[in-house]
């Protein structure tokens, strides 16, 4: 919901970076890579704990994923590049939650795997959608230039992110923003398979 007006804030700046990595020779793909990477770092301090710097490593993981679409732009944009992405985005969206999850089993494992399942349904509603509308020649830069066909919602990345860094900032209250978020995702896939089946049905 919030990504577009973040976007516009954020790309100017992100696209100035990205051409300078790319003069330098930095590839889009490692970018990509070195985001993961800093993800997986974040679950980790996570889950020993450290929740604050676990935040941190969100941050400039996030950074990366801006910056590798920006550094394509530079350069050259591949479909092997836009598959990475979109990837390693989903080993990072679900290593988090398993972060707090190994964190304290106890109070957060619950919450943690209702967060994931909403996930892997939001996420699956969202690869779905944009395989029928590459099957039909559907196209959008309603986020800017994507490597598939992105549908918008009520829980996008800017959502997740901002989430994830208050989970860093209120470990304590994991559990209650954990299971609310869910009902976010949820409630997104939900109105996206309404609007599938507007577009993929009533219109054919």
């Amino acid at each position: 919901m919030l990504d577009g007006s973040v976007r516009k804030h954020l790309d100017p700046m992100l696209d100035r970076l990205g051409r300078k990595l790319a003069r330098a020779g930095v590839g889009a793909n490692a970018v990509t890579v070195a985001g993961l990477l800093f993800g997986l770092v974040a679950a980790g301090l996570i889950a020993g704990q450290f929740y604050l710097a676990g935040g941190v490593f969100i941050v400039v993981s996030r950074l990366c994923d801006g910056l590798d679409g920006a550094v394509a732009r530079a350069t050259r944009k591949t479909d092997f590049g836009g598959f990475l992405d979109i990837v390693l985005d989903f080993v990072f969206y679900g290593a988090v939650p398993l972060g707090f999850i190994l964190a304290d089993p106890q109070a957060n494992g619950l919450s943690g795997g209702l967060l994931l399942f909403s996930f892997y349904v939001n996420g699956s509603s969202f690869l779905a959608y944009a395989i029928m509308a590459e099957k039909r020649s559907m196209t959008t830069e309603v986020r800017g230039e994507k490597s598939l066909f992105f549908t918008t919602g009520l829980a996008e990345a800017t959502e997740t992110i901002a989430v994830f860094l208050a989970f860093c900032l209120f470990p304590a209250a994991f559990s209650v923003l954990a299971a609310a978020f869910a009902g976010i995702c949820l409630y997104t896939a939900l109105s996206r398979i309404m609007l599938a089946r507007r577009h993929f049905i009533d219109r054919q």
